[in-house]
């Protein structure tokens, strides 16, 4: 019998490879700066909670995929299923240590015991940016810019963030005595995309019967303009409707900054959580429509109140990283991750050592990303290893070069050889290289 366990997996889990991991940093790297332009900071909480903390916050289909277990001191305990709750905690753990409004943004890992699919796992990363306290349409507008801004540093050329706000729903199932079944109506209707009109009406129907399901399936639908259909659902509800004074005056916003292109009023965004309150998002990419939303959010109010008395009303939006990488990768956007170095220099004879990683130094202090080989291999084994790698450049330093107190680079790409260099010379070719 072999002792050798199989590297294998858990199902939905996955390793990451260097190319792609230095994917995914390029892409938090861009929307990290796009947050700081914004004057939002960073964040981090614990991936194990309290289950107390994680259950009954995201709704019934919701805490079905937690992964909660009692841990070696019989503590009843989860991994987050996302960072919002997370941050709700939080917030009512530190409110008194930090300022009002207060903006952050956390990049981190979260797990959901969901089916798999095409960029969807069940362990990943999620990116998350909220505005705390503030319940007004500035705070909802800013994290509606966040959005748009960051789609357009990372290059995605089209995209449009639908909006709606949870209140029109509500005040709509209320006005026709629906009101005792809104969040399982919610769910339904937040599936419209996925599941398709036919399959959400009959659902409603099982729910609120059949004149009610035509009359929500009315409700939700889009007119030729998104001021039309805006107008067309605040005829159906009360006058000085909250929600639709809310919506109108992020429109105004929305047109005043020239970004009527990348927002969609569309009432049938309800978002399945059960925390929100207010306006609610999605993103869509004009490309692959098939692939979902990947970026959603909306306000949420009351989350931070079962934690704490104090008022913390909020709002922000979260990026599943491995579904946008996805996005990226089928639109030909994904970076193509420089994994390697700019310079490998061959190690030729081990009593050079301490000069070679002088010289790699020296390389590095000149902004060159840099390497030495490790150990003092065959000529052929060293640029065998940096073709591999895709190294462009690599310097030759051996007994003869020492002597002459000169270097040899060498392009990789082209095969040529740069004799002669002192180390200033050595770093200025080799950045005249790296550039053309």
């Amino acid at each position: 019998m072999s002792d050798i366990i199989d590297p294998k997996t858990l199902r939905g889990f996955r390793d990451s490879l260097p190319q792609a991991e230095v994917g995914r940093l390029e892409v938090q790297e861009k929307l990290t700066r796009v947050f700081r332009r914004f004057g939002f900071v960073p964040i981090d909480t614990p991936a194990l909670e309290y289950a107390e903390i994680l259950l009954g916050k995201g709704g019934g289909e919701t805490d079905k995929q937690v992964y909660r277990f009692r841990d070696h001191g019989q503590r009843d305990v989860a991994l987050r299923f996302d960072l919002t709750v997370p941050f709700a905690r939080f917030m009512a753990a530190h409110v008194h240590e930090l300022y009002l409004p207060f903006k952050r943004y956390h990049m981190a890992k979260v797990w959901r015991g969901e089916n798999t699919q095409r960029g969807r796992y069940r362990e990943f990363i999620q990116i998350d940016f909220d505005l705390v306290g503030a319940d007004s349409a500035s705070a909802d507008f800013e994290i509606l810019m966040i959005m748009q801004e960051s789609f357009r540093e990372l290059g995605v050329p089209r995209f449009r963030i639908h909006l709606s706000h949870r209140e029109l729903f509500n005040r709509f199932l209320a006005a026709r005595g629906l009101s005792g079944s809104y969040l399982p109506v919610l769910r339904v209707v937040d599936k419209l995309r996925k599941i398709g009109p036919d399959e959400v009406r009959a659902q409603l129907v099982e729910l609120a019967g059949e004149t009610s399901a035509g009359q929500m399936l009315e409700f939700v639908s889009s007119l030729d303009s998104d001021r039309e259909t805006l107008r067309r659902v605040g005829s159906l509800l009360p006058a000085d409707c909250p929600p639709i004074q809310r919506l109108d005056a992020l429109w105004r916003c929305i047109e005043d900054c020239g970004l009527g292109e990348f927002f969609h009023f569309n009432p049938a965004i309800t978002r399945g959580l059960d925390y929100y309150t207010g306006v609610v998002f999605e993103t869509f990419l004009g490309d692959l429509p098939d692939i979902g939303s990947v970026c959603s959010g909306g306000r949420y109010n009351d989350l931070a109140s079962l934690y704490t008395r104090e008022k913390l009303p909020g709002v922000g939006a979260s990026i599943g990283l491995d579904r946008l990488m996805a996005a990226l990768e089928e639109l030909g956007l994904a970076a193509g991750a420089a994994t390697a170095p700019d310079v490998l220099i061959l190690l030729l004879d081990e009593a050079l050592l301490p000069g070679y990683h002088r010289l790699a130094s020296a390389l590095r202090a000149a902004g060159l990303a840099v390497e030495v080989y490790p150990e003092a291999r065959k000529l052929a084994v060293q640029l065998k290893y940096a073709e591999k790698r895709a190294i462009p450049l690599a310097v030759i330093f051996g007994p003869e070069e020492q002597a002459r107190g000169l270097y040899t680079l060498k392009d990789l790409r082209d095969r040529r050889s740069h004799e002669g260099l002192n180390d200033e010379a050595l770093a200025k070719t080799a950045a005249r290289l790296l550039r053309s």
